[in-house]
């Protein structure tokens, strides 16, 4: 069951639309402010828990134990990405690892992971 614990959250404010986005990864922008995360791989701040419209407070989990929404099939245990709609991917070479799912997950179910900050690529 996909819960959150021990983890690290910040309150930035949302640059687009992010009411249809809760537990789907973010990307910090140059201007300050959060906005999808809208590349497969890329690195990405981290993932919003709330549902901000665009100027709305955001809360994003930086670290920790989370929740995020699957866009496929991912096994317990698998390293996780972003892709193209801020879901939970298993990693690629040479894409972004964003944590560890700590319970397998099929396309749109919310799962459990444990976010890093910062990511790591995935070596060739």
């Amino acid at each position: 069951m996909a819960v959150t614990e021990s983890r690290e959250t910040r309150t930035l404010i949302a640059g687009e639309d992010l009411s249809s986005h809760q537990f789907r990864f973010v990307t910090l922008e140059s201007d300050g402010q959060i906005d999808k995360a809208d590349a497969a791989g890329e690195r990405c701040f981290g993932i919003v828990e709330n549902d901000p419209a665009a100027g709305g407070e955001a809360t994003v989990v930086v670290s920790g134990k989370t929740r995020i929404v699957c866009g496929g099939t991912i096994a317990a245990g698998a390293q996780i990405q972003t892709d193209a709609s801020g879901e939970a991917l298993t990693a690629a070479t040479g894409d972004v690892v964003m944590g560890y799912a700590l319970e397998a997950g099929v396309d749109g179910q919310v799962i459990a992971m444990e976010l890093i900050q910062g990511g790591n690529v995935v070596p060739a």
